[in-house]
């Protein structure tokens, strides 16, 4: 079982910043993921981050958004910049364990509020 907190969120203005940090417990992780969900919408994922450090990302985020690891502190982050009302929604941080060709398990943390409001 993975285990998984996220933290970071909050109520910042238009154009501001914030970093949602996601720490997980657990092995053979192949992959972590920020999703996220808005009101009424439908959940989208927002970053990937491999065990071999590649990154993607959803295009309205590109240019703004970072994800990162720290594999000491067993830890992913997303550095989130020039944020736009666009961007509320609850994170959630998910670790998919197994390859990359294989999944044997996907995981969810509990979620954190990110507000973009003047």
């Amino acid at each position: 079982q993975v285990q998984l907190v996220e933290s970071g969120g909050g109520l910042v203005q238009p154009g501001g910043s914030l970093r949602l940090s996601c720490a997980a417990s657990g092995s053979s992780i192949y992959a972590m993921v920020w999703y996220r969900q808005a009101p009424g919408k439908q959940r989208e994922l927002v970053a990937v981050i491999t065990s071999g450090g590649s990154t993607n990302y959803r295009d309205s985020v590109k240019g703004r958004f970072t994800i990162s690891r720290d594999n000491a502190k067993n830890t992913v982050y997303l550095q989130m910049n020039s944020l736009k009302p666009e961007d509320t929604a609850v994170y959630y941080c998910n670790a998919k364990r197994g390859t990359s060709t294989v999944l044997v398990g996907d995981y969810w943390g509990q979620g954190t509020q990110v507000t973009v409001s003047s």
